[in-house]
C-alpha cells in the first residue's frame, strides 16, 4: 500500500506540473524573459538580488515547506488515511501550486509590490490597512505554532541544539562562498552540505550503533535544561520549564538574526543549505520504504465524522492539513520574497510551482510516518506527539537500509527544527515590514528592523507561553488557508483587470473563503464553550480568550476584504462587458 501512495504522489506531480500547470504558464501567463524583472531592476543586495533558479527553488521550498507539511497530515489521519490523502493530492493539484505560482507573477510583474499596495490598488484605499493587520496577526499564529513545537519539544532534546547550530553556520558560510568569494554552485553544496551533516552527526554525540562517542555534547546541553541524568526539568513559571525557556529564548535569537540581516547573508543560504538535509531526508525515507514495502496493517481509511479533541471533517480537516496542499504563507514567501529574486520569467514555474509539487509529496511522506511506520493505529496513537511521530517514523524507514536508530532520530528531530526555523525568521522579517508599511508614517520608529523585529518576537514569546499548542495549531491553519484565500482573490482580480482568464483562481478563493471562515466561526464557539466550564485556570481562561478574539478579528478584517474585493470583481467585469449597441433612427 505504501508504493501505491508514492505512485499517487509521482502521478500527481506528473499531471499537475508536466501538464496543468504547464498549460496555464504557456497560455494564460505567457512569460517573457526579454522582460527585466524587479530583481534586476531594482537589485539592492537585500531584499531585491536575482538568484540562480537552482538555489531559489531550494530557497523556495524551504522557507514554504516548515512543519505544515509535516504536522497537518500526521494529525488529521485521526480522521482515518483516505480523507487526509485526497486533500493533499487534490489540494495541490487544483489550488496549492496555482497560489504559489500566481503569486510570484503578479509581484513580479507589478515591480516587487507587495500584496498591501496590491490591495489598495486592485481592492480599495482601505483594504491595504486591513489586510497588513491581518497579516500580522495570522504571522504571529505562525509564530506561536512553530515556536511551541521548536522551543517547547525539539530544542529541548539535548542531542538536536548544537547540530542545529552548526548547520545554521554552515549556512552562513554558504553564502559568503557564493556572494563574496565567488565560488562555483556545485564546490559550495558539496563543502557545506557535507559540513552540515557532520555537524549534525556530531551534535548528536557521534552516535556509532547504540553508543555516543562524545556523550559530553548531549550531555551539556542536559545539564543545562535541567534534566541530566533522566531528571524532569523545573518549572520556573506558568507551565513553562527551565528547558522550554532556553529552548525558545535560543529560538528567539536565531529568528532575529534571520530578521535583520541580509537575505543573502543569511535566510537564502541557510534555507539552502537546509533544502539538501532535508531532501536526502526524504530520498533516504523512500529508499527505506521501497526497501520495506509496509502495509497500513489495521489503520482505518475513515474513522468518525467528528474526532475528538480536533472537531468535524469540514471544515476542519482543510485547516488542519495547511502546507501540503494549500498555504497562505506560500503566497507572503512568493510574492516578499521569490518574486524578488526571479531572474528570468520563465523561472517563476520552476521555482513556485516545482517547490509546491515537492512539497505535496514531502507531505504523503509525513502522512505515511503516521500510517504504515508503527503497523497499526493503536501504534500511531501511542507513539505521542506529531513530531515524535515524524522523527521515529522517518528513522524507521532509513532504518531499513543500515541507519542506525540512534542517529535518524536526532537527523529527524534536526530535520524538523530546520523545517520550521527556516521559515520562522521570514515570518519574523514579514512582520517587520507589515507593522513598518503600516504604522511607519505614524510612528517612524517602527520603520527601524531592530524595533519591529523586537516587538514581533516578544509577542511570539507571550503566545507560546500562554496558549497550548493544538489551540494555536487550528487556529494557526485556519488563519492560513483563509490568507490563502485571500491571495486568491488578489491574483483573481489582477488577471481580470489584464483581460486573462482567471476562473482556475476564484473558484479556488471561494472554496477556500467559505471553508476558513467555518472553521475560525467553529473556533470561537468552542472557545465559549470551554470558557463557560468550570474549574478554569487563570491560564486556561487567557488562551480561550486570545483565540476567540483572534478569530473574530481575522473574521471581521477578512470579510471586509471580501466584500470589497466582490465590488471590485463588478467593476472590472463592467469594465470588460462590451457596450451595447444602440438602434439608429
Amino acid at each position: 500500500m505504501s508504493i501505491v501512495i508514492l505512485l499517487i504522489g509521482i502521478a500527481a506531480i506528473a499531471l499537475g506540473y508536466g501538464l496543468y500547470a504547464r498549460t496555464i504558464n504557456r497560455d494564460v501567463i505567457q512569460p517573457d524573459d526579454n522582460r527585466t524583472t524587479p530583481a534586476k531592476m531594482y537589485m539592492d543586495g537585500v531584499d531585491f538580488a536575482p538568484a540562480n533558479r537552482n538555489v531559489l527553488f531550494g530557497y523556495q521550498f524551504k522557507s514554504i515547506a516548515a512543519l505544515g507539511p509535516i504536522t497537518g497530515p500526521i494529525i488529521a489521519v485521526k480522521w482515518g488515511w483516505l480523507p487526509a490523502l485526497i486533500w493533499i493530492v487534490v489540494g495541490t493539484f487544483f489550488i496549492g501550486w496555482v497560489q504559489d505560482y500566481a503569486s510570484i507573477v503578479v509581484t513580479m510583474r507589478e515591480e516587487g509590490q507587495t500584496f498591501g499596495g496590491l490591495s489598495y490598488r486592485l481592492i480599495s484605499p482601505r483594504s491595504r490597512n486591513i489586510l497588513l493587520l491581518f497579516i500580522y496577526f495570522y504571522l504571529l499564529l505562525i509564530m506561536g505554532a512553530f515556536g511551541n513545537l521548536v522551543g517547547f519539544s525539539l530544542m529541548t532534546n539535548p542531542s538536536i541544539p548544537l547540530g542545529v547550530i552548526l548547520v545554521i553556520l554552515f549556512g552562513v558560510l554558504a553564502g559568503q562562498m557564493t556572494y563574496k568569494w565567488k565560488q562555483d554552485i556545485v564546490l559550495t553544496t558539496i563543502v557545506t552540505v557535507i559540513l552540515a551533516f557532520l555537524g549534525i552527526w556530531f551534535g548528536a554525540g557521534l552516535p556509532i550503533g547504540d553508543q555516543n562517542l562524545i556523550q559530553a555534547i548531549p550531555d551539556f546541553f542536559a545539564r543545562l535544561y535541567g534534566t541530566f541524568g533522566g531528571a524532569t526539568s523545573p518549572i520556573w513559571f506558568l507551565s513553562v520549564t527551565q528547558a522550554m525557556f532556553l529552548g525558545s529564548m535560543l529560538v528567539v535569537i536565531i529568528c532575529y538574526l534571520g530578521a535583520v540581516l541580509p537575505i543573502w547573508r543569511w535566510a537564502q543560504p541557510i534555507n539552502y543549505v537546509a533544502f539538501w538535509i532535508v531532501l536526502v531526508g526524504i530520498i533516504g525515507g523512500v529508499i527505506g520504504l521501497l526497501i520495506w514495502h509496509p502495509g497500513m496493517g489495521d489503520f482505518p481509511a475513515f474513522t468518525e465524522w467528528n474526532v475528538p479533541g480536533l472537531g468535524w471533517l469540514w471544515p476542519i480537516l482543510f485547516v488542519t492539513i495547511a502546507c501540503g496542499a494549500i498555504s497562505g504563507w506560500h503566497s507572503l514567501v512568493s510574492s516578499s520574497g521569490t518574486a524578488r529574486q526571479i531572474e528570468k520569467e520563465s523561472d517563476a514555474l520552476f521555482v513556485g510551482g516545482g517547490s509546491m509539487f515537492l512539497e505535496m509529496f514531502f507531505a504523503i511522506m509525513a502522512f505515511l510516518t503516521a500510517t504504515v511506520a508503527f503497523g497499526s493505529f493503536q501504534g500511531y496513537i501511542d507513539a505521542g506527539s506529531p513530531l515524535q511521530v515524524f522523527s521515529v517514523g522517518l528513522a524507521t524507514f532509513m532504518n531499513q537500509w543500515g541507519l542506525p536508530m540512534t542517529l535518524g532520530v536526532p537527523y529527524g528531530g534536526v530535520f524538523l527544527v530546520l523545517m520550521a526555523l527556516t521559515i520562522m525568521y521570514l515570518v519574523v522579517r514579514f512582520m517587520r515590514v507589515a507593522s513598518a508599511e503600516a504604522l511607519g508614517d505614524s510612528i517612524p520608529v517602527m520603520r527601524n528592523v531592530h524595533v519591529g523585529s523586537v516587538i514581533a518576537l516578544l509577542l511570539t514569546l507571550f503566545l507560546i507561553w500562554i496558549v497550548p499548542f493544538l489551540g494555536i495549531w487550528v487556529m494557526f491553519g485556519a488563519a492560513n488557508q483563509l490568507m490563502a484565500s485571500l491571495a486568491l482573490l488578489l491574483i483573481t482580480l489582477w488577471l481580470m483587470s489584464k483581460g486573462k482568464s482567471y476562473m482556475w483562481t476564484f473558484v479556488p478563493f471561494v472554496f477556500m473563503f467559505v471553508t476558513t471562515i467555518a472553521a475560525l466561526l467553529y473556533k470561537v464557539v468552542e472557545s465559549i464553550d470551554k470558557l463557560a466550564a468550570p474549574g478554569l485556570t487563570g491560564e486556561a481562561i487567557a488562551a480561550n480568550v486570545i483565540i476567540a478574539l483572534v478569530a473574530i478579528l481575522l473574521v471581521v478584517a477578512a470579510g471586509i476584504l471580501a466584500w470589497d474585493g466582490l465590488q471590485a470583481i463588478r467593476r472590472f467585469r463592467a469594465q470588460a462587458a462590451p457596450a451595447p449597441t444602440g438602434g439608429g433612427e
